[in-house]
């Protein structure tokens, strides 16, 4: 059984394994967006970079929104960090970015460890009861 975005989900990692090979650890997050972004346009991964993402209530878009780092491929959230290891927060906020979209599947990228640390997530919203 295949994953969910299986494909564009590697190539995601591995543009990210890329820029940590070059970078190492030790850079703000706002570097390794930056080079990012360059990594996605090299490899013609499909991007947008800081969307907002609109909060539903009730069906309708609150006033308050969430800021992605990056949605590739119109349907991969992508936040990334810069810390010394993954917190349990940075988990918590892809998962209220699932909460409050319909995406399904996220990805938390840290770029400031040794060695390159990522989770992947995916959102099945439970149906209506």
């Amino acid at each position: 059984m295949a994953l969910l975005f299986e494909n564009e989900t590697h190539h995601i990692i591995g543009a990210c394994m890329q820029v940590h090979q070059k970078l190492g650890n030790g850079f703000l997050e706002s570097v390794y967006q930056e080079a990012l972004e360059r990594e996605f346009q090299k490899q013609q991964i499909p991007y947008s970079r800081h969307q907002r993402l609109h909060i539903l209530f009730d069906g309708k878009p609150l006033d308050k929104f969430f800021i992605a780092d990056f949605v590739c491929y119109s349907s991969i959230i992508l936040e990334i960090k810069a810390a010394g290891f993954i917190h349990p927060d940075n988990s918590k906020q892809v998962i209220n970015y699932f909460k409050a979209t319909s995406f399904q599947v996220g990805l938390l990228i840290n770029f400031g460890e040794s060695s390159l640390k990522w989770k992947r997530f995916i959102h099945t919203p439970h149906p209506s009861v």
